[in-house]
């Protein structure tokens, strides 16, 4: 690890559109921000950037919604077409009451609505559009890091993060939704703390850590800093994805 770290908001990152491709994009605003990847960097991305490069959107008058849709719209006073998208993006709905459905995404992540989100994006009252998470997120992180590392000599890890709550805690965090390059947990199990005692348990989560920062200056509003560079810190490298970060259903005490 390291004593300090650098947590960079590139400016001026443009908007992204379905098709765009986001290494290039990267690159070119790392210049504009006198910035070049150098050994060691950590990219964060906004899931938002990436489900829209990945053409992740949904017009509601698409979608036809089923009868359990329709059902777990009225009992969470959702639009029926958007519960129908919840539905399809879900292992399992875990919970449900007014305004909010509870589910495990069908990547494994425990989220409220799946991730599914009208914010930030171009809309139309009319002709209402959401988006979906991306369809696989340690793929599309480490697809990214792949061009990044080809095109610039420096391959960086990657952290692509989304807003997410907490059981008992209000107010959002980031949370690492896919990872490549980087081992996510820090594994301190058999060291010894300052007064000798073996560590049990202790893991810390970097990768959520990491996006947790990151969203403190990429902000969640009209901020438009969709990417975070963090420069200081000596992770460790590994070719697992966030899947690791995912407690097994077995040892999850909230189901």
């Amino acid at each position: 690890m390291a004593n300090s770290v650098q947590l960079l908001a590139l400016d001026d990152f443009p908007l992204v559109s379905p098709g765009d491709d986001l290494a290039a994009l990267l690159l070119d605003c790392l210049g504009s921000n006198q910035l070049c990847l150098q050994a060691g960097d950590v990219l964060v991305l906004a899931q938002k950037i990436v489900s829209k490069a990945e053409g992740r959107y949904v017009r509601l008058a698409d979608v036809q919604p089923s009868p359990a849709a329709r059902e777990l719209a009225r009992r969470a006073d959702k639009d029926p077409r958007q519960a129908e998208l919840v539905l399809q993006e879900s292992r399992e709905v875990l919970r449900v009451r007014p305004g909010v459905v509870i589910v495990e995404h069908r990547n494994g992540y425990v989220m409220a609505n799946a991730g599914i989100d009208k914010s930030n994006i171009e809309n139309s009252p009319e002709d209402p559009t959401v988006l979906l998470l991306p369809d696989d997120p340690d793929q599309s992180a480490a697809s990214l890091r792949r061009q990044l590392g080809q095109r610039s000599g420096v391959y960086p890890q990657v952290i692509i993060n989304d807003s997410v709550g907490r059981a008992w805690r209000n107010g959002t965090v980031g949370m690492a939704i896919g990872t490549a390059g980087l081992q996510p947990t820090h594994n301190q199990v058999g060291e010894r703390d300052l007064f000798g005692n073996v560590l049990e348990v202790t893991e810390p989560a970097v990768a959520d850590e990491l996006a947790a920062a990151a969203s403190l200056v990429m902000g969640q509003a009209a901020e438009g800093c969709p990417v975070v560079l963090v420069r200081g810190l000596k992770l460790s490298e590994a070719s697992v994805g966030s899947q690791s970060l995912l407690r097994e259903r077995h040892m999850d005490m909230f189901r």
